[in-house]
This record gives structure tokens, C-alpha cells and sequence, in this order.
């Protein structure tokens, strides 16, 4: 039996695991909604960090809020907030992240991705190993919901099994209504197998680098807003002399690492970008 403080300890961070269904979904399709989430006084926590975010970065499109899990963030021009780079440690998180990854994690980035009601813009079909600086190429990104999403209002849409390994061919579109530029280029796969993520607030999906995603505009009166947390294997290097798709958004060579789980195997820098 558990004494008191052991029984407290695990209801504030309660553990997770993908089950073996769970796993065998991220495998075949590249994605998969876990059935742990964000237990409520967290999800508060996060979405009441959303809301200072939002009032920090004032001009800012909410699609465009990087890093966020930095507090003074002058490579990238975005004031954060403490509590993302907590979430991005929390022990439960890794806990389903090191199943997909391996015992050696690195958090590398951390995207408030914020869709306002109305004119939320479109987010392309893309591969994000496209242009991340990863090598060997590799990532789980844990998409957490801090505001219901749904197919109104623009959520996370993708084609299962398209993380195989093929590489799809992209186009630079820098259009106005698009909230990336990197484009995969028409009639590589078939589209009509794509499925919409709904998600609760405080539900989150797992997806692989390699699988083809994007998102629709948000054209109705509900804001979708939603934080990626940016995992890598630390047998992986980060590579900072491979510089972003689009240099005025990212500042790989300058972005902060921090080794949340495990060891560092590939001799990355983890002194770049953080305070002294």
C-alpha cells in the first residue's frame, strides 16, 4: 500500500502508457489519441498560460507563437511562458513519448499553434521532417488541446500511414492565408483517406515526423488553440547549421535544447540559447 505522501504524490503526477493497442495504432497510422490527458487543475494551469501568452505578444498572429517554452526568447522575438516548459518536462508526458522514442529524449521545441475564430488560417498538408534540422531524422510531437477541437474550427487533419519513410516531394508557398509555407506538392497520396483529430481540452495526440498532416482555416466562431510539444531522440543531433525553411519564424541556430529524459548521445549543444 502507498503511504500518504507516495498516494499524493502520484495523483498530482500521475503516470501514463500507451497501451499495447495504443502503440500498434501510432505504428500503423503515425498518430494516435492516448486515453490519458491532462488532469483538470493542469489543464487550467495551461490554458490560463495561453491567455498571458496571447497578452504578451500583442500583434503576433497566434498561428506564429513559437518557443514559447521560453521565457525570454530574443533569438525568436516571443515572450513565453514557464508553465509550457513544464508540461514539457511533466513525467507522464515522457512517459508515453519514451515508448515511441526510446529512454534518450530531447525537447527541442514548443509551438502555440492558436487559431482565432473567423480568419484562423489554413495550415497545408506537409511532412515537418522536411525542414527540421534533425540527424538522423526522427520526433514525436505531442499535440495537447488547450480549447476544444474539432473539424469546424480547423483542427489537426491527416493521412494515416504515410510516415513509412517515403520522402513526398514540397513547394514554398508564402500566400497569405497560409500559416506555413512548405507545401506538399498535389496528387502524391490519397487525400480521401484523410481523418479530422477532435479532441476535449486537455486531450492530446502523438504523431511521427515523417506523417503527412495539415489543418483547415478556422471559419467558425470558436477559437482552436493547441500547444505541439517537439520531442527528438538524443541519439539524434540537432543540427544548428541547417537553417530554418523560414528564418524570420525560426532560429534553429540559436534555439534552446534541454535533455529531459535519459542521456545525450550525439554530442548536442545544450549551452546555445539558454540564459547565463
Amino acid at each position: 500500500m502507498l503511504n500518504t505522501t507516495a498516494a499524493d504524490a502520484a495523483l498530482r503526477h500521475p503516470r501514463a502508457r500507451l497501451s499495447e493497442a495504443e502503440l500498434a495504432t501510432y505504428k500503423r497510422d503515425g498518430l494516435v489519441v492516448p486515453d490519458y490527458h491532462l488532469p483538470p487543475a493542469q489543464l487550467v494551469e495551461q490554458q490560463a498560460a495561453l491567455e498571458q501568452v496571447i497578452r504578451d505578444n500583442p500583434g503576433v498572429r497566434g498561428e506564429k507563437l513559437i518557443s514559447v517554452h521560453v521565457v525570454d526568447n530574443r533569438a525568436e522575438n516571443i515572450r513565453g511562458n514557464q508553465a509550457f516548459l513544464d508540461l514539457a518536462h511533466d513525467a507522464a508526458i515522457l512517459d508515453l513519448v519514451e515508448q515511441v522514442l526510446g529512454p534518450d529524449i530531447i525537447l527541442w521545441g514548443c509551438h502555440l499553434f492558436c487559431k482565432p475564430p473567423g480568419d484562423g488560417k489554413e495550415v497545408p498538408w506537409h511532412q515537418d521532417g522536411h525542414y527540421w534540422p534533425i540527424r538522423p531524422l526522427a520526433n514525436c510531437t505531442v499535440w495537447v488541446a488547450l480549447d476544444y477541437s474539432g473539424e469546424k474550427n480547423g483542427a489537426l487533419r491527416f493521412i494515416p500511414g504515410t510516415h513509412s519513410g517515403q520522402a513526398y516531394s514540397h513547394h514554398t508557398d508564402k500566400g497569405d492565408h497560409l500559416a506555413l509555407n512548405q507545401v506538399l506538392d498535389p496528387g502524391q497520396m490519397d487525400e480521401s483517406t484523410a481523418r479530422t483529430v477532435t479532441l476535449q481540452p486537455g486531450q492530446m495526440s502523438l504523431h511521427d515526423i515523417h506523417l503527412v498532416h495539415g489543418s483547415n482555416p478556422n471559419t467558425s466562431t470558436l477559437r482552436r488553440a493547441g500547444l505541439a510539444l517537439r520531442y527528438m531522440p538524443a541519439p539524434s543531433l540537432f543540427d544548428r547549421g541547417i537553417g530554418s525553411m523560414d528564418p524570420k519564424l525560426a532560429n534553429f541556430a540559436e534555439r534552446p535544447l534541454w535533455l529531459v529524459r535519459g542521456e545525450d548521445r550525439a554530442g548536442n549543444d545544450f549551452r546555445v540559447g539558454h540564459a547565463d
